[in-house]
């Protein structure tokens, strides 16, 4: 079992930025897969980002690329979202998950265990 607990989202204005935190606690963290996803009002959870468990590879929905940056600390099961020149398109509940089989990072399928998600609200 994992326990996966999201921080950090909050409100921020257009242009603004926010590092979202994930603390992993349970089982192994240093050989998953770990990613985030987000979720709209009305609308289905998208792939935002995901990053391999070594954190050489990194991947990225394409409205977030050169804004949204994905990276990982395993000594602290950590990951983070650091999210620059938000817009208010981007508003949403954060998730972060995790991907044992370290495949098919853009599917939410292929994740195994979720956190409850934070809310990042980007006013215009």
């Amino acid at each position: 079992q994992v326990q996966l607990v999201e921080s950090g989202g909050g409100l921020v204005q257009a242009g603004g930025s926010l590092r979202l935190s994930c603390a992993a606690s349970g089982r192994t963290f240093s050989n998953v897969a770990m990613g985030w996803f987000r979720q709209a009002p009305g609308k289905e959870r998208e792939f935002v980002a995901a990053i391999s468990w070594i954190g050489g590879s990194t991947y990225y929905l394409d409205s977030v690329k050169g804004r949204f940056t994905i990276s990982r600390d395993n000594a602290k099961n950590t990951v983070f979202l650091q999210m620059n020149s938000l817009k208010p398109e981007d508003t949403a509940v954060y998730y972060c998950a995790a991907n044992y089989a370290g495949i098919f990072y853009a599917e939410r399928y292929a994740y195994d265990y979720w956190g409850q998600g934070t809310q990042v609200t980007v006013s215009s």
